[in-house]
């Protein structure tokens, strides 16, 4: 920090000279960048604000109109103050119009009542200056150390905060762009003063610039971001009358860009470290690398496979997915392991699923595990019901066993999709008769019953496209045969289902009042489902 104009006053090379402020008290704490001598009127042009100006007066203008000129050059350009000299020009005091001027101003107008020689006014404030100076460079160094020793540790958020706030002296925020808190630090105030009502007090801060004072809100405001992506500002709350000093806004700035990179650093970590569960998961089910190289890579990630009780967990959306909501999806996945304080792998296996090998911590911790792990995730993607399928294969001892877990685990998430049932976690038994026509679904001998059962009546609808006939028949069997309900569902009237019922009947050679041939009917729509499925995603 600078001198003020009151500190240079109270220095003894000044108070030697009987200073008297005659004008301009109210700027008083103007800090004083430099001291300036000068004997001449049109000096302000010389100046670019911040200097404590001394003369004798010998040089200044006689008229009264060159005076006020003079002090509003001075006023313009920014100027600390002004002080005078008595004695070679002026006698007694400082003539009132300059007192009058510098009042307007606000400029601090300071005579000195007894000579004094101004050198040792100036090197007493260059020296006041040059250890502020050195203060400043001193604490800009400890910022950026303390800083760099964070970025290298990778602290979290709120140490970072902290070591802001502690540096600065006052409360620091960090928040994201809908102005909700991730991290703050009060600097010993009172945590609910500071962020009750935040978000609606965060909007009416609006600095102009990356880094830039609110002076109206008093605070001091910088943007986090980094390679063009902005995620969110952090925010000191200064104290002190005027602007902040330099050394907070380098304090701020040199905060966030910890905070950014420790986030890219974060983000580029888990990204690899995804990629990696990915090789290693794909290697498993495709064979594609030796199940001892596989449990080496994973150990050395921290993930430890081998002599472990191992249980494979595919999670897909109830719908389709898109690209960007499976890519949350493994990042969720993911979270869970960890909130569950369970290790294994999780990546996404393709476009429809993401897939985890859990290292359970013991056999007899099966179902809490697995229940544990599926809370996690629901309580993560903040989803009431839950949007997504959570479906394990059986318990393995071995990682050499462990692609058929995942494979049945990965079997039974699909099958699950098509079932009625709800559960945390689906197994095997969970899947029910369309779940297992849906993993019978490439079985030729299940398609070869489709096609015995419908296939007249399929071929009969790719001829008469407007009947519909399945979906009468759909209707019909879905209504457990209630033909009053048929009708509603198939929205026709009942002499209309009445006849359509009989033209089926006709086509497949079947009697729908026969109890053997309406459930034969119904398994084969189920298959169907199950085969069309599958062909729509291949």
């Amino acid at each position: 920090m600078f001198p003020t104009v009151r500190e240079v006053i109270g220095l003894d090379p000044v108070r030697h000279g009987e200073p008297r402020v005659v004008a301009g008290e109210a700027g008083l704490d103007r800090p004083v960048r430099w001291v300036h001598v000068a004997e001449v009127p049109d000096i302000a042009s010389l100046l670019r604000g911040g200097e404590l100006v001394l003369t004798t007066g010998i040089g200044l203008p006689a008229d009264d109109a060159g005076v006020r000129a003079f002090i509003a050059d001075l006023a313009d350009v920014g100027v600390a103050g002004l002080v005078v000299e008595l004695g070679r020009r002026y006698t007694g005091s400082v003539p009132r119009v300059m007192i009058a001027a510098a009042q307007r101003r606000g400029m601090p107008l300071v005579e000195l009542r007894r000579a004094t020689p101004f050198v040792r006014i100036t090197e007493a404030v260059h020296a006041l200056i040059v250890d502020a100076q050195l203060t400043e460079l001193r604490a800009t160094e400890e910022i950026h150390q303390r800083f760099t020793e964070l970025s290298v540790e990778g602290a979290e958020p709120a140490e970072v905060v902290h070591q802001a706030a502690e540096l600065a002296g006052c409360p620091v925020v960090l928040e994201n762009l809908s102005r909700q808190v991730l991290a703050y630090d009060t600097a010993g105030d009172s945590a609910e003063l500071l962020l009750d009502g935040w978000e609606q007090h965060s909007r009416r801060i609006q600095p102009a610039g990356r880094t830039a004072f609110d002076a109206d809100a008093g605070w001091l405001v910088t943007t986090v971001g980094a390679r063009g992506q902005d995620w969110g500002r952090l925010l000191a709350r200064w104290p002190g009358d005027g602007a902040p000093p330099t050394r907070l806004s380098i304090l701020l700035e040199r905060a966030a860009s910890t905070l950014a990179l420790g986030r890219l650093i974060r983000r580029d970590a888990e990204g690899l470290e995804r990629q990696i569960h990915h090789t290693l998961l794909t290697a498993l089910l495709d064979h594609a690398q030796p199940v001892d190289e596989v449990a080496l890579r994973a150990r050395a990630l921290g993930v430890p496979l081998d002599r472990r009780h191992l249980v494979g967990v595919v999670v897909r959306p109830r719908e389709d997915p898109d690209a960007v909501q499976l890519r949350d999806l493994a990042e969720a996945v993911s979270h869970a392991l960890r909130e569950a304080k369970l290790t294994g792998l999780a990546s996404a296996l393709d476009d429809h699923a993401v897939g985890a090998l859990i290292a359970l911590p013991g056999a007899a911790a099966e179902d809490q595990s697995l229940s544990a792990f599926a809370s996690a995730l629901h309580r993560v993607r903040g989803e009431a019901p839950p949007a997504v399928v959570v479906a394990a294969g059986s318990r393995v001892e071995t990682l050499r066993e462990a692609r058929r877990s995942l494979v049945e685990a990965r079997q039974v998430a699909d099958a699950a999709r098509h079932g009625r049932r709800d559960v945390p976690v689906f197994r095997l038994p969970h899947v029910g008769l369309a779940g297992l026509l849906h993993l019978l679904r490439d079985e030729p001998r299940l398609q070869t019953f489709v096609e015995r059962e419908l296939g007249g009546l399929l071929a009969y609808d790719a001829q008469h496209p407007r009947e519909r006939l399945l979906g009468t028949l759909r209707a019909f069997l879905d209504s457990g045969r209630n033909k009053s309900a048929a009708a509603a569902a198939a929205h026709l009237s009942r002499p209309a289902l009445y006849e359509r019922l009989a033209r089926i009947e006709r086509i497949l050679g079947v009697n729908l009042d026969s109890v053997d041939d309406s459930l034969s009917l119904h398994v084969a729509l189920l298959a169907l489902d199950a085969v069309r499925d599958r062909n729509m995603k291949h």
